[in-house]
């Protein structure tokens, strides 16, 4: 079981995976920074100054303060502003991930047509030209 163990941990796949997970965690923050410091303070300027981490609907009674924090704080609340920013986040993290497969897939085809176009222009080794010529003079020989 040890070594079929070592065996899963040494494949590639699970090495890129991790890598991935990492760097998706990172990029993850990056993406929520440009949400919230960069395109949400356009956007709230855009339409009237408002901030979406602040809009919230009180669940209770006992709810009047007028930040999301201090909202919480006194009580229950629907807090539907931080999911918009969360939904936004998604879709900036998305939108940047499909460009980035898109792009990737697009070197891969380059490259697969350059190699192909390699293959077909590599004329033949000197064995198989020979064999091919051999073939080729015996092919024209009369039959006996």
């Amino acid at each position: 079981m040890l070594n079929e163990f070592k065996a899963f941990i040494a494949r590639g796949n699970v090495m890129d995976l991790a890598v991935g997970v990492i760097i998706g965690g990172a990029f993850g923050g990056i993406v929520k920074s440009l949400v919230d410091d960069i395109i949400m303070p356009i956007v709230g300027a855009v339409f009237g100054g408002f901030d979406f981490s602040n809009y919230f609907i009180p669940l209770s009674s006992a709810v009047n303060a007028p930040s999301l924090a201090a909202a919480r704080a006194q009580g229950a609340v629907f807090a539907y502003g931080s999911f918009l920013t969360v939904v936004i986040n998604f879709l900036i993290l998305a939108w940047i991930i499909f460009m980035m497969v898109k792009g990737v897939n697009t070197l891969r085809k380059q490259v697969e047509r350059h190699e192909e176009k390699a293959a077909e222009a590599a004329p033949p080794p000197a064995d198989v030209a020979l064999l091919t010529e051999i073939r080729d003079l015996l092919a024209k020989r009369p039959a006996v």
